[in-house]
């Protein structure tokens, strides 16, 4: 029987709280773990997440999947936006520090769950945006074993303003993107900038793909109008030991869409999933 444990909190002191989810099988046997991590303008709740943790938990791992704590959810609203005070204040190395945080829970001794967890075994997917920090976080800590991006980004650099728009963000101090989906006006503080110039070594995801020693996944759609797929193919360059799979004519979402309400996962999705699972179970 697969426990779905959903909206656990995770108390941090003096920073925002996680929430966070638990899909497994309670046979009290160490399970591999896999933490999951939400792209730009995501959320652990998007679309066929649950779907795929399910799929994972009947796999025969234990999966985490959690909301950046400033990502615009909220303890008590974690699906969609309602704050996008938090959103605005959001940057790279929060979201490391809260990955990090994950980690750090799910391996701890104390950790309710600790005897279904093979903390030995430890395996990174991000979506997107969180691809480029699953990458890095793998370089970061030792106790990763694997790391797998889907649709992930190849660099941060290149996806802030230039020229007179970031001069006017600067001047101005905050940038607004337009969710097509909920139509929320949703704001980027300038020190989102400041932050990643402050910390453009630690955050080059070339870099780390070029460091990394642990077996790593790319898995990315053709026709990828979000994340292109050359950005997939740049990775694989970078990091020639990588396993590059790509799904013809996938989308940057593999299918999905929110709200999910099919019991099934979309077919590109669903290759997405049994060949991660297949990449963790054989590398």
């Amino acid at each position: 029987m697969i426990q779905k444990l959903k909206n656990n909190i995770l108390t941090r002191e003096n920073q925002k709280d996680i929430l966070v989810d638990y899909f497994f099988t309670k046979n009290d046997q160490e399970k591999p773990l896999v933490i999951f991590c939400h792209g730009y303008k995501g959320f652990k709740d998007w679309g066929a997440w649950n779907l795929v943790a399910e799929t994972f938990a009947k796999a025969g791992f234990f999966f985490v999947k959690f909301n950046f704590s400033h990502n615009g959810g909220t303890i008590t609203e974690p699906i969609d936006f309602p704050d996008l005070e938090a959103f605005g204040e959001n940057n790279y190395t929060k979201e490391l520090n809260d990955l990090q945080s994950i980690i750090d829970h799910v391996t701890n001794d104390s950790f309710l769950f600790s005897n279904e967890v093979d903390t030995q075994n430890i395996s990174l997917i991000g979506h997107s945006r969180g691809g480029g920090i699953v990458t890095i976080k793998a370089i970061e800590e030792v106790k990763i074993t694997k790391v797998i991006s889907w649709a992930g980004v190849s660099d941060y650099a290149s996806r802030f303003p230039k020229g007179e728009a970031l001069e006017h963000w600067k001047q101005t101090g905050i940038m607004y993107v337009v969710n097509g989906r909920t139509k929320q006006e949703m704001p980027h503080y300038y020190q989102f900038f400041e932050d990643f110039k402050a910390n453009e070594k630690r955050l080059d995801i070339q870099k780390a793909t070029e460091s990394l020693k642990i077996p790593h996944l790319i898995l990315h759609g053709t026709t990828d109008s979000a994340v292109s797929v050359e950005e997939a193919k740049l990775v694989h360059q970078w990091n020639p030991k990588s396993t590059l799979h790509l799904i013809e004519n996938a989308d940057h979402v593999f299918g999905a869409n929110h709200p999910w309400e099919h019991d099934e996962l979309p077919n590109d999705l669903k290759e997405v999933v049994f060949t991660t699972i297949q990449f963790l179970k054989n590398a």
